[in-house]
C-alpha cells in the first residue's frame, strides 16, 4: 500500500516530513513493514504552500485499515489544525494510481475534486481535513514517479528544543561537505561562506543532507556534530532533478509553471534597485524578461555578462510575467567589439570624427578615412552552463555537478 500525507505544518511550525518519520517508526512498531519513504516535492509556484511545497508518501506492507488509523491519529495529534492555512490531507492506496496527477500537481495546478477522483478510482481510502486541500498533495505523493531520484537525510529536534537556536557545529558542516562531495551538495555554499543545510524557521528539522545514495547521505551525517536528534529518516526525494521543468517557447508562457526556454538575448542586462538584474530575451517577435535576484549572490555576474545577440537557454519559474532565473546554458556569444576612430598611417595620431557619416580625419596632417577602428573583446564568459548558489538554489533544481539532462543539453546546442 501507498499511504501519503500533506499539508501538516505551517509557516510557525511543524513539518510534514517529520510527521512522516514518526508515523514510519507507528507503523514499524504496528507490525506494518515500511518499504520505502519518498519525500515529493510539487510544483514551487503554489501560492498556498508553506515552505517547500512537500508531500511524504510511505509505502508499505501490512492491514491497509490499521495503517489508514494510524495515519490519521498521527496527523491528528501533531499537525498545525489551528493555522488558517493548514488543510491535512491523508491517503491509503492498495494500489499506485497513475502518475499524471504527479505529474499535474508537478508542473501545474490541481484541485481536490480531481484528487478525489483520482482516489476513487483505485480504491484509496481518504480523508481531508477543514477545506481538505492537503489531499491533493497527499495523492500526488502515492502517485508520484521518480524517473530521477536522490536522497535526503533529516535529523529532528527534540520536542523540548522546539523554537530555540539549533546547535549544529559549522565546522564539522562544512568538512562533511569537503570529504563527500560531489556525491552530496548544498550541504554549505562555499562560496558565499554560507551553511544551507540547517534552517533558521521554528520547526522540527534540525539539518538535511542531501545526496545521490543513502550511503553517501549517511557518510557525510556521520561527520555532524550538533545537539542530539529526536529521531533521523533518509527519504528518497524528487529533489535535485530539475523534475518540474518542461520545455517552453517564449511567448506562450504560463503563470506559474516552470519552463526550459530558448532565447537571443536583446539588450544590455539591467540592475535595479535592491541589485535584482533584469535581463530580455526575444524569440523572433515574442520576448520575455527573465530575472535574477539580489539572493543570487555571483550569478548575477553571469547574467550581467551577457549582451545582445547572445543565444541561452533559461531554467525557471514564470511568474508575475517574467522567468525568475534558476540556471542559464550559454549556447552561442556575439562578437563583442568597441568601435573607435582609427590611428592616423601617417602621424601615428589617432583620429576624429569628420562628421556625421563623414568619415574620420586627422587633426595634424588632414589625411581621411572611412573605415573605424573595431578591436574584438574578450568576454568574461564562455558558452556552458551557470547555476544559483546552494544558498538560493530550490529544491527541485538539479545541480550542475549531477550534470545536465540530455534534453537540456540539445536544447542548449
Amino acid at each position: 500500500m501507498w499511504i501519503g500525507i500533506d499539508d501538516t505544518d505551517s509557516p510557525a511550525g511543524m513539518c510534514t516530513t517529520y510527521i512522516g518519520a514518526i508515523l514510519v517508526r507507528r507503523l514499524a512498531r504496528a507490525g506494518i513493514r515500511v518499504v520505502d519513504a519518498r519525500l515529493v516535492r510539487l510544483n514551487p509556484n503554489v501560492i498556498h504552500k508553506t515552505r517547500g511545497n512537500a508531500a511524504v508518501c510511505i509505502e508499505a506492507e501490512g492491514d491497509a485499515d490499521a495503517a489508514f488509523a494510524l495515519t490519521c491519529a498521527c496527523v491528528e495529534e501533531l499537525a498545525e489544525f489551528d493555522a488558517a492555512e493548514t488543510n491535512p490531507g491523508v491517503v491509503v492506496s492498495p494500489i499506485r494510481p497513475p502518475p499524471d496527477f504527479y505529474y499535474a500537481a508537478l508542473r501545474d495546478f490541481c484541485n481536490v475534486g480531481e484528487a478525489c477522483a483520482v482516489l476513487e478510482s483505485v480504491g484509496a481510502r481518504y480523508r481531508g481535513y477543514k477545506n481538505r486541500r492537503g489531499l491533493i498533495g497527499a495523492t500526488a505523493a502515492v502517485a508520484s514517479d521518480f524517473l530521477d531520484r536522490t536522497y535526503e537525510v533529516l535529523a529532528y529536534r527534540k520536542q523540548e528544543m522546539w523554537g530555540t537556536p539549533r546547535k549544529v557545529d559549522r565546522e564539522s558542516l562544512f568538512r562533511a561537505e569537503e570529504m563527500t562531495y560531489p556525491h552530496t551538495w548544498d550541504t554549505v555554499d562555499r562560496e558565499n561562506d554560507l551553511v544551507v543545510c540547517v534552517p533558521h524557521t521554528p520547526d522540527p528539522v534540525l539539518f538535511g543532507i542531501r545526496g545521490e545514495s543513502p550511503a553517501w547521505v549517511r557518510e557525510a551525517r556521520s561527520y555532524l556534530r550538533s545537539e542530539e536528534p529526536a529521531c533521523e529518516q533518509v527519504y528518497t526525494t524528487n529533489q535535485g532533478t530539475d523534475a518540474h521543468l518542461v520545455p517552453g517557447k517564449i511567448g506562450e508562457l504560463r503563470e506559474g509553471r516552470s519552463y526550459l526556454v530558448r532565447g537571443t538575448v536583446a539588450g544590455t542586462p539591467v540592475t535595479g534597485p535592491g541589485g535584482h538584474v533584469s535581463l530580455l530575451l526575444t524569440d523572433g517577435d515574442d520576448e520575455v524578461r527573465c530575472m535574477a535576484y539580489e539572493p543570487t549572490k555571483g550569478f548575477r555576474d553571469i547574467v550581467r555578462a551577457l549582451i545582445p545577440g547572445d543565444v541561452v537557454v533559461v531554467a525557471g519559474s514564470y511568474k508575475g510575467e517574467s522567468l525568475n532565473l534558476e540556471k542559464i546554458g550559454v549556447s552561442r556569444l556575439a562578437d563583442a567589439v568597441r568601435i573607435r576612430p582609427p590611428i592616423c598611417p601617417a602621424c601615428a595620431k589617432r583620429m576624429t570624427s569628420a562628421g556625421t557619416a563623414k568619415g574620420y580625419k586627422c587633426r595634424v596632417c588632414g589625411a581621411r578615412t572611412r573605415e573605424p577602428e573595431i578591436e574584438r573583446l574578450k568576454r568574461p564568459i564562455r558558452p556552458g552552463w551557470y547555476e544559483v548558489p546552494p544558498s538560493a538554489r530550490r529544491h527541485l533544481a538539479r545541480p550542475l555537478v549531477r550534470g545536465i539532462p540530455a534534453w537540456q543539453q540539445a536544447l542548449c546546442g
